[in-house]
């Protein structure tokens, strides 16, 4: 599912829900600009998708149409596909490495992050046989997946054979933060932005 799909998607869930949409809570929502986000809206209209109107005191209000609601109920189902797929297809990467990980006689594995990789990679882990250590994140988590989130000095005081960086954002800077608290860096798995799971090299 491409990017432009996606947005459409957004926008015209937004703007099913009603109420006071604006072209600047639309912006915000998708995280661009406001002129790309009228762009899109003409473009949506023009394709029959929403109906734009204008209400007293010179308010506009965006409407979904029947043809809107069809294509948000197509673009909904094409997005569950691809969701389906990224999921397939992380969870087997996470396999794959973790699989290596254990073949190297790693078997305590601490994840750095609280998110969706985070999660895939917990479920992941309790396939195998391996051990999770802890959650270790720079935020302010207190709690995830029922276990106590640490803060990354922590690590230093745990018994880990391998740390998961189970977060996308931001590598540089987490991998500069665990290499200030002196994390041997053979220790470190990360999951590169172009979505291939490898080893750090030291």
């Amino acid at each position: 599912m491409d990017l432009q799909s996606r947005r459409d998607l957004q926008l015209l869930s937004e703007v099913e829900k009603g109420g006071s949409v604006t072209q600047r809570t639309l912006a915000k929502s998708l995280g661009v600009a406001l002129g790309l986000t009228n762009l899109c809206l003409k473009r949506l209209a023009h394709k029959g998708y929403i109906k734009i109107t204008t209400i007293p005191r010179n308010r506009i209000k965006y409407l979904l149409t029947p043809r809107g609601v069809a294509e948000k109920s197509r673009l909904t189902y094409q997005y569950m596909q691809y969701s389906l797929f990224y999921y397939r297809d992380v969870r087997q990467r996470l396999k794959q490495v973790l699989f290596t990980v254990s073949l190297a006689g790693s078997k305590r594995l601490a994840i750095y992050g609280t998110g969706e990789l985070a999660e895939l990679a917990y479920l992941t882990l309790q396939e195998m046989d391996l051990t999770l250590v802890g959650f270790v994140d720079g935020k302010q988590e207190t709690r995830f997946l029922s276990y106590p989130v640490s803060p990354v000095e922590e690590l230093l005081n745990w018994d880990f054979d391998a740390l998961l960086i189970a977060e996308l954002q931001d590598l540089d800077k987490v991998l500069a933060r665990l290499a200030q608290e002196k994390i041997p860096p053979e220790k470190v798995i990360t999951l590169l932005p172009q979505g291939t799971l490898s080893f750090t090299k030291g």
